[in-house]
C-alpha cells in the first residue's frame, strides 16, 4: 500500500509540475505513502480523532514537518544517525506540555475536532441499550465521561464505553483529572508513562492500575 501510494503521489506532484528536486520528491511521496498504510492500524481512539479532524490539515503538516526537523537536527531521531554520522541512541524524551495549561485551549474547541465519535443519551439509549436514567446515574455520580456541549447538554464520548457500560477505572481517573475535557483528552491519547500506550484502550483491556496510578501523578 505504501508503496502505490508513493507512486501515485509521485506522478500527481511531477504532472503538476510541482518544483522539487529529486530527493524531496521521493521523501514526500514516501511519507505520503506511509501515512495511507499506517492510518487503518491506528486504535481506534486514534482512528476516530483523526476522522473527526474537519480542517487545518495544511497548519497541522506544517507544524510536524517542523517539530520532525528540529528533532532530527538535534540528534533526536530513533535509531538512527546524527548530523555527523555517528549513531543515536534512540529518541531523545521531550518534556510534554502540562496537561493543566491545555484546559483554556479544549474549552475553545468544538467537541467534534479532537474527542473523537461522541453521542447524547438518545443514541446510547437506541444503539448501545443504556437507559438514559442509569446514564444520567453515572454522570451524577462520576463513572462516566460528560462533555459539555453548548448550555447545558452533554455528550458522551462512545469509545469509553465497553458492553454496555463505562470502561473500568474511568471513576477514578475522573476522581483524579476532575475536568472531564482534559480527563478525555488524556484517556485518548498515547502516554509516555504509559509506554507510549493509550489510557483508555488499556482500561477497556482492564489494565486500570498502572492508568489510575498515573492519572494521580498528573493531577
Amino acid at each position: 500500500m505504501a508503496g502505490l501510494v508513493a507512486e501515485a503521489v509521485q506522478q500527481a506532484l511531477t504532472q503538476h509540475g510541482v518544483l522539487l528536486d529529486a530527493q524531496a520528491l521521493v521523501s514526500a511521496s514516501a511519507m505520503a505513502g506511509a501515512v495511507a498504510a499506517a492510518l487503518p492500524f491506528l486504535p481506534q481512539a486514534q482512528r476516530l480523532a483523526i476522522i473527526s479532524l474537519k480542517g487545518g490539515w495544511t497548519e497541522l503538516t506544517s507544524e510536524f514537518f517542523r517539530t520532525t526537523a528540529d528533532k532530527i537536527a538535534s540528534g533526536g531521531q530513533a535509531g538512527g544517525e546524527s548530523l555527523d554520522g555517528s549513531p543515536t541512541a534512540g529518541p531523545r524524551k521531550h518534556a510534554s506540555r502540562p496537561l493543566a495549561e491545555r484546559a483554556s485551549e479544549l474549552q475553545s474547541m468544538l467537541i467534534e475536532d479532537w474527542a473523537g465519535e461522541v453521542a447524547g443519551s438518545t443514541y446510547l439509549e437506541e444503539r448501545l441499550r443504556i437507559p438514559r436514567s442509569t446514564l444520567h446515574r453515572w454522570q451524577r455520580r462520576g463513572e462516566v465521561v460528560a462533555l459539555r456541549k453548548g448550555g447545558r447538554k452533554h455528550v458522551f464520548p462512545i469509545a469509553q464505553f465497553v458492553d454496555g457500560r463505562p470502561a473500568p477505572g474511568i471513576s477514578e481517573v475522573l476522581a483524579a483529572i476532575t475536568n472531564p475535557r482534559l480527563a478525555w483528552f488524556w484517556l485518548t491519547r498515547p502516554s509516555a508513562e504509559l509506554g507510549g500506550r493509550i489510557p483508555i484502550e488499556m482500561l477497556c483491556e482492564d489494565m486500570i492500575e498502572d492508568v489510575v496510578r498515573i492519572a494521580r501523578t498528573l493531577s
